[in-house]
């Protein structure tokens, strides 16, 4: 899969562009607020639905617009050229595939997946649990087709078990508990098996870049699993009651990431724990290259402010070897490094919201 053309109308500072980029690398260069972030973000859009550098729409919106749109045409390789278009306003969101609209924003993730690297990125180690459960499945979600309707589930009856517990009317709880344990198992064991996949393909990529003598990757599933998880739930019922909500389950998962038995962002430096983070995302990439013959999408905004030059240029040799398609931006051509040790690239400038290919 690959973007063989992509559309952009009145977002941030981009009134309209239109560029046809490269299958493999796409390079992009230009000053501060010159757009560059903004065309990353597009793309973001096109593939979630959302944007990733807020949470308001407004700011998103060029300045007297009332809306933004991002089209796509795709190349994939099984289904042939697909049309994705996402149009977002002030109140709601519009999704077209093959110019028929779509309610599920699922039908957009699985069309075009894609990974993104940003100056924040750092927070999957750094942050609260919910980062690393997103991360997780987001991988098990375009592992395994049956996790969606699970998990929606799941969350549906951890809602109906919370709100007895808040109105403290527990007479049809063992219901929900009934649901909430045979979702929330499924959900754990997809997630279980999708780490024991990515786990050595994230050790073996880990390896090109640091060297660690002790780093593991383990699932924690958001209770002691060495306790069935409705019998959790029975023993913390009254804990629950007390503060209206429950506190075990695979809602509470998380993944735990360590070096010699210590938690990775405890023992290592602010630019190994970027770098770490990198690899986390590439080997995601790679496993699902690897079982599945689409290719994903891989952004990374601000290319310089996250690695040194040395590691700058492992990782271009890397992207170079992947089935990927790549789109990388940064402020400065130099700051991508030695050109020389990759080919098949496109370049392009931004200036003031508009791109030109170089």
């Amino acid at each position: 899969m690959s973007l063989v053309r992509l559309d952009i109308y009145t977002l941030r500072n981009i009134q309209k562009i239109s560029i046809e980029p490269s299958s493999t690398l796409n390079l992009i260069y230009g000053d501060n607020g010159s757009g560059k972030s903004s065309f990353i973000e597009a793309i973001h859009i096109l593939g979630r639905a959302k944007s990733y550098r807020s949470n308001s729409i407004k700011s998103v919106i060029k300045f007297n617009e009332k809306h933004l749109i991002v089209t796509a045409q795709i190349n994939h390789f099984n289904r042939g050229y697909l049309h994705l278009g996402v149009q977002l306003n002030f109140k709601q969101t519009r999704c077209k595939i093959n110019h028929q609209e779509t309610k599920k924003r699922s039908d957009l993730a699985y069309a075009l997946p894609l990974q993104i690297i940003h100056p924040k990125s750092y927070e999957l180690l750094d942050a609260g649990p919910h980062l690393r459960r997103e991360f997780i499945d987001w991988g098990v979600f375009h592992d395994n087709e049956a996790f969606l309707q699970n998990y929606s589930n799941f969350k549906m009856a951890l809602l109906q078990r919370n709100a007895l517990l808040k109105s403290k009317n527990i007479k049809h709880i063992n219901v929900w508990n009934k649901e909430f344990t045979y979702y929330g198992t499924i959900v754990n064991n997809y997630r279980y098996v999708y780490v024991q996949k990515l786990k050595p393909i994230f050790l073996d990529i880990l390896n090109y870049f640091l060297k660690f003598n002790d780093i593991n990757l383990n699932l924690f599933p958001g209770w002691d699993s060495s306790i069935e998880l409705d019998k959790i739930l029975n023993l913390n019922l009254d804990k629950d009651l007390r503060f209206g909500f429950t506190q075990f389950g695979p809602h509470r998962a998380d993944f735990l990431l360590t070096v010699d038995s210590r938690l990775v962002k405890d023992v290592v430096s602010r630019g190994q724990l970027k770098l770490i983070v990198f690899c986390l995302k590439l080997a995601q990439m790679q496993l699902l290259l690897n079982e599945n013959i689409n290719q994903g999408c891989f952004l990374i905004d601000d290319f310089s402010a996250e690695l040194d030059i040395v590691n700058r240029e492992k990782l271009l040799i890397f992207l170079s070897k992947m089935n990927c398609q790549v789109f990388i931006t940064t402020t400065e051509v130099s700051e991508f490094g030695n050109l020389n040790i990759i080919n098949n690239y496109k370049m392009f400038h931004v200036e003031h919201g508009n791109i030109k290919s170089l």
